[in-house]
């Protein structure tokens, strides 16, 4: 059976109305690759606490800074791609800038206990669950 449209040019332009909806929420990130979130991050919970592992590939630490309040965790920094002063780029893929991501964790935490190691691009974040968040065992008299 054939559908048929009442009017041809309204579909077309339900359609260009519907791509450029797609295109304006920045679905394909800001890149040529759909890239999401920068920097990605993976969190896993092992014991009662939980470890973040950040892919910061080319980023400098001291351009890092991290800050922890109750339960999110904000990580800032800055990734800078160097050409030299004759280079004439051809394509571009990799991102630079500045980033900014703040990630809530459904757990309450010890900000002040959270340590951070960074090597070859990977830092990872240990961060302990608040003491009154641990589940207590309760005797049965």
């Amino acid at each position: 059976m054939f559908a048929g449209f009442s009017d041809p040019f309204e579909a077309l332009l339900a359609l260009q109305r519907a791509l450029d909806a797609r295109v304006a929420s920045d679905w394909m990130g800001r890149g040529t690759a759909a890239i999401g979130s920068f920097p990605p991050i993976n969190i896993f919970q092992k014991d009662d606490d939980l470890v973040a592992v950040v892919e910061l590939p080319g980023v400098d630490k001291n351009d890092l800074e991290i800050e922890a309040k109750d339960n999110t965790i904000r990580i800032r920094g800055k990734k800078t791609i160097a050409y030299g002063e004759q280079a004439s780029v051809h394509r571009r893929e990799r991102i630079s800038g500045v980033f900014d991501r703040t990630l809530s964790v459904p757990i309450r935490i010890e900000p002040d206990q959270i340590k951070a190691e960074y090597r070859d691009g990977i830092l990872a974040l240990f961060i302990p669950r608040a003491e009154a968040d641990k589940p207590r065992s309760i005797k049965v008299s």
